[in-house]
This record gives structure tokens, sequence and C-alpha cells, in this order.
């Protein structure tokens, strides 16, 4: 509206201007209302402020500002890798479950845990991904391996974001992580934590009994059944790890529990290599000395079995002198307390390494050498 249609503009204190009338009050309605304005006067002379607020317009002004979060942040590290985690759920003739993945090329190849697909490759089930941004894919599986909980699948699409591989060996005990996955079926949950402990011991049993075996890092960031497969980030964004199993109390749901701060995690310089041969190959090997453990054996060491081919005839262990009752102490210096620690530390190798281990033999101890090779 122009000024000239509207000459007299009025603010909401004020009314147009009209003809005056005549208005009457009868006596007990003007005391009424002389009490009350001697009331409002008491307040506002007692209260000078009050007084100014309403002599005065207030304008309530509205802040538009955002908040400014740096990229390093856990806001701005999940920003950037969320879009490369995705949601796996399967189905087969023994049923359905979920898990989580990550993008390790563009062009569609996803690591994830053996344990999230082994049912539908065992099944002949299903497999659907979906991405961040919700649109669902088939997959096929290009490689598994039940030894270190991996597998690779595919799905066509391209141009997808891959993460950044970190150095699991370079992280230390304290660094901050981030966790992100689908714990319970909810997508793209983030979690952070720290790097409680490295070099973690830790075997697995798979559906079809096969075990796994990692030297895995340690976490506390909230890891939960669903999270499985799903990546484990520095803070640069980077993947360190590959979030796998968690430690438990007891049972809460659908006989799994949640996360009590113990989450285990398989190291991403594993990982990646497993990955690569898994891709190339279908299949991935792991290193081996040529021996048989008793797991019975409650001593501190790995005591090799006294049974048959317990060292393996031609193998590394024999070529080096070991034999069936040795007791393995020391693996490429690190003490050895039982046969699980042996078997996650020979696994943490790769094939082709020479490494010195200690073993006992009627309370001698003997320091050999031994090359690893690819296991049968």
């Amino acid at each position: 509206m122009s000024e000239k249609e509207n000459p007299t503009p009025h603010g909401w204190w004020s009314e147009p201007h009209q003809r005056p009338r005549r208005s009457y009050i009868s006596t007990g309605s003007a005391i009424g209302l002389a009490v009350v304005a001697g009331l409002v006067g008491s307040v506002f002379g007692n209260f000078p402020e009050i007084s100014s607020l309403v002599q005065h317009r207030v304008n309530l002004v509205s802040s538009s500002s955002s908040i400014e979060r740096a990229p390093d942040s856990v806001a701005g590290i999940a920003q950037r890798v969320l879009p490369s985690v995705v949601s796996i759920s399967t189905r087969s003739s023994s049923g359905s479950g979920t898990g989580s993945g990550f993008v390790i090329d563009s062009s569609g190849f996803i690591l994830t845990n053996n344990h999230v697909v082994e049912n539908a490759a065992l099944g002949g089930g299903s497999i659907t991904v979906t991405l961040n941004g919700g649109s669902t894919f088939p997959a096929t599986i290009l490689g598994r391996d039940a030894s270190y909980d991996l597998a690779v699948i595919k799905i066509s699409a391209t141009n997808l974001p891959a993460l950044e591989f970190g150095d699991s060996d370079a992280i230390q005990v304290g660094d901050a992580v981030i966790a992100i996955g689908s714990p319970l079926g909810l997508s793209g949950t983030v979690t952070s934590g720290i790097i409680s402990a490295k070099n973690r011991a830790v075997t697995t049993g798979g559906s079809n009994g096969e075990s796994s075996f990692m030297n895995a890092l340690q976490t506390d960031a909230a890891i939960n059944p669903g999270n499985s497969g799903g990546p484990l980030v520095d803070a640069t964004g980077a993947v360190v790890g590959v979030t796998s199993a968690i430690a438990s109390l007891g049972a809460s749901v659908g006989s799994q529990s949640g996360s009590i701060g113990l989450g285990f995690a398989i190291p991403i310089n594993q990982a990646r290599k497993t990955a690569a041969q898994l891709i190339k190959n279908g299949k991935a090997t792991y290193p081996i000395i040529g021996i048989s453990l008793d797991t019975s054996f409650t001593g501190i060491g790995a005591l090799v079995g006294d049974f048959p081919q317990s060292v393996r005839a031609g193998g590394p262990a024999q070529k080096a002198g070991i034999k069936a009752g040795d007791v393995i102490t020391v693996f490429d210096g690190k003490t050895i307390h039982n046969s699980d620690e042996l078997i996650v530390a020979i696994r943490a190798k790769s094939v082709g390494d020479i490494v010195k281990l200690s073993y006992l033999r009627k309370e001698v101890t003997h320091e050999v050498s031994i090359t690893l090779v690819a296991a049968p």
C-alpha cells in the first residue's frame, strides 16, 4: 500500500481519528476505576523498570546464528563417514539377520563381517544392502573367510563414496575413535570412545562351527548387535578397524546382550590384506607354522599336542625342531599365555614372514626362527 492510500498510519498504541463521542460512567464504576488506577500507579511507582517497558516499544530479537562444527569434531567426522556406511539385511531358510558394512571401492565393493552374511551364504539366501540415503540393492558375495571373520560383497552401483584406510598399527591406546553402524537395525548410529587396548586375543565362533581369531583393537565406543561389519574410524575419519564382537555379562535381547563398554574390532591392516585376497581370489589364506595345539592345556604357554600328526611333516615347525609336547612361550617377542594367543599372533602376520619363537622342553628354553607358510 502506498502512502497516498494510507496517509495517516497508526500504531497499536493509538486509535484512528474519529468524531468525539460522549461516554457516561456510573458512580460505582468510577470508584472501581479509581481504585484500579491507584493500584496501577502504585505498581509503576515502585517498579520503574516496568514503567519503562510500558512506555517504550519492546522488540524481541531472534538469533539466526548456527553452530560451527569443526571438521575434526565427532559431528564433522560423522558427516563425512556416514554416506559410506551401509546396512545389510539377510534372509535364508535359517532366518533373517542384520549387520553393517562400508564401501571400500566406489564401484560397489563393500567390506563386512563373515558372520553377517554367513547364513545367507550357507542357506542359499538373499542379501540386501541399504545405502545411507535409503536406496536398496541386492548384493552378491565375492568372497568370505571365517578364520578372520571378513567378507566382501558387491552391489550394482557406481560413484559410491569409499572410505579411506588408516593405519591400525600406528593408532595408540587412548586415541579417539568413532563407531558407525546399524545396531538393532537402527541405521546410521554414531557412537564415540577411545582405543582401550591393542592386540587383544579374541576368538569368536561361527554358526557352522568355524572359529575366528583376531588380534583385536578394544574400544569403549558403544557397539551392539547389528554394528558388526561397520567401520571404526580415527580422529581423521580413516578406518582403523572393522567392528566385530562385544564382551557381555548376560543375554538381554534375543540371546544377545548390549554394550558394556567392551567392544572389539579387526585391525584394518589385517582386514585390508584379507579383503584384497577375497576380491582377487574369492578366498583368503592365513599363515601357519604347522602344528596342532592342545587347547585343554591350563599352564602358561601353548602346548603342542601329543598326538599323531600334531607336528605337520615338512612344515616350518618340524624343520625348526619343534616336537609334540613342547610348550611355546614367546612368539615374535610377545609372551604367549595360552593357545588362542599363539593362533592370533600367528594370523596377525603374513605368509612368508620370518619370526623368532621360544619353546620349553623339559624345563629347557630353546629359541628358533620360523618362516610362516600359507594354510592348505
